[in-house]
């Protein structure tokens, strides 16, 4: 995973925790593609300055995922989510070729909802 997407991640499960500061400048640096000098001249500090801050925070993030892991429970979910809705799917089409019950074809076109719902929620 590209590391601007993997920031982004960490971001939404734990930017809250994060200083203010820490969460501007991850903002500034990787969703408004502003340089290390900008981000400097804009807040008034050194360019070594943004970037100590920039990475005292990605490893802020970097440690809270590795304590709790949600980002990788989230991957996990979704991983298994995408293998229902495929099971799901083949259920539906195995009822279609050998047997046409209604009931497994509802019942497996609820499965397959509700967890493309639950991907996208």
């Amino acid at each position: 995973m590209a590391k601007d997407m993997k920031i982004a991640m960490l971001m939404d499960f734990y930017g809250e925790m994060l200083t203010d500061k820490q969460r501007d400048f991850l903002e500034y640096y990787y969703h408004e593609d502003l340089s290390l000098a900008e981000i400097a001249h804009n807040e008034g500090i050194t360019r070594q300055g943004v970037r100590d801050a920039i990475k005292r925070a990605e490893s802020a993030l970097a440690d809270m995922e590795s304590r709790l892991e949600l980002v990788e429970r989230f991957r996990a979910m979704q991983r298994g989510l995408e293998d229902i809705v495929h099971c799901a799917n083949t259920v539906h089409e195995q009822n279609k070729r050998y047997g046409l019950s209604r009931e497994i074809n509802d019942a497996a076109a609820r499965i397959s909802a509700t967890a493309e719902s639950l991907m996208t929620a």
